[in-house]
């Protein structure tokens, strides 16, 4: 069992920075593949990042790349999303999820976080 809980979303306005931590917690969490997801109202939830458990592999939604970057500290149990010039667009209810590997595929995560809200103004 892997337990997952964001923190750092917040308010901010277009081309403003956002840091979001998801801290894991159980026996296995440093072995698992990471990912951040995001759900804007009326949309579907989409991939952000993914992170192998090495930190070797880091995978991006093409919205983000360049503006994102995900990073994974084994030896506290925490996956970042730095979230640099920052877009409205970008608003969303961002979710942490673990899994056996990095993907794109919401799916193929087991564990997933309650989510944190970040809302971006022009």
């Amino acid at each position: 069992q892997v337990q997952l809980v964001e923190s750092g979303g917040g308010l901010a306005q277009a081309g403003d920075s956002l840091r979001l931590s998801c801290a894991a917690s159980g026996r296995t969490a440093s072995r698992r593949g990471m990912g951040w997801f995001r759900q804007a109202p009326g949309k579907e939830r989409e991939f952000v990042a993914a992170i192998s458990w090495s930190g070797g592999n880091t995978y991006y939604a093409d919205s983000v790349k360049g503006r994102f970057t995900i990073s994974r500290d084994n030896a506290k149990n925490t996956v970042s999303l730095q979230m640099n010039s920052l877009k409205p667009e970008d608003t969303a209810v961002y979710y942490c999820a673990a899994g056996p590997w990095a993907t794109m595929e919401a799916r193929a995560y087991t564990y997933w976080g309650q989510g944190t809200q970040v809302t971006v103004s022009s």
